[in-house]
């Protein structure tokens, strides 16, 4: 394998840049039992992780008999804006690797634009990563369909072949490998903790699974200078 030219490194936001999954997934798990459903957070995290506000309407349609129309969804959201206006945090380690890193970036998210932006704002890293803010909403067909990191790409002039996605969700992870991208699983967020998580991750051979952001800026380099000899899994 030929020696990677500049990369551009495609960000996912939720659970990889700010450490929100567990604030969303609880809203969700309230919203279905407001609802008179029921949904526990494995099977949350096992339905919803990483996928977009489109594909989760369908589910609740679907498998749970919940009709989440405007209503439902806005209550959803100012539930989630309070939490995350009261809880949320940057991945520990995030805003030093953004400053110091040399190579451009994007954000490609399954998230709205504006709940994003209201992520990144809380936590102090907007001012890293805009102009370049991509969602789910812009594509046809969300994670794990490769159509969100395809428009990246295609918006930063990169080619596939040159890019590194970030990404904490097995939904992501595909994304990124029917894109033809590299992706780095990062397993350091507060909901990694799960055995089945982990295992889910390691199935699906991303080319680095890594869980301490300050190590990412050494991975990234050492993954350009010599793809063939990478690690697979970085050192705890």
């Amino acid at each position: 394998m030929e020696q990677m030219r500049q990369p551009l490194v495609i960000f996912d936001c939720d659970g990889v840049l700010v450490d929100s999954e567990p604030l969303s997934i609880r809203v969700l798990i309230d919203a279905v039992k407001a609802n008179g459903g029921e949904l526990g957070e494995q099977q949350a995290y096992q339905r919803f992780l990483g996928r977009s506000m489109a594909h989760m309407v369908s589910v609740l349609d679907a498998d749970f008999g919940i009709h989440a129309d405007a209503a439902f969804l806005e209550r959803m959201r100012q539930d989630l804006y309070r939490s995350f206006e009261a809880d949320l945090q940057p991945i520990a380690g995030i805003a030093d690797a953004l400053s110091a890193m040399p190579w451009r970036r994007c954000v490609a998210s399954s998230s709205q634009p504006e709940r994003i932006r209201l992520s990144l704002g809380l936590t102090g890293l907007l001012g890293f990563l805009e102009p370049h803010v991509y969602s789910a909403t812009m594509v046809a067909n969300g994670k794990p369909a490769p159509d969100l990191f395809l428009h990246a790409a295609r918006e930063m002039g990169a080619d596939p072949a040159d890019c590194i996605v970030i990404e904490d969700s097995p939904a992501g992870i595909l994304a990124a490998q029917r894109a033809g991208m590299a992706v780095f699983a990062f397993t350091g967020g507060s909901h990694a903790d799960r055995e089945e998580y982990r295992t889910e991750i390691a199935a699906l051979s991303p080319d680095v699974v890594f869980d301490a952001m300050p190590d990412l800026l050494h991975l990234i380099a050492n993954y350009i200078s010599d793809p063939a000899g990478r690690p697979t899994v970085a050192a705890p």
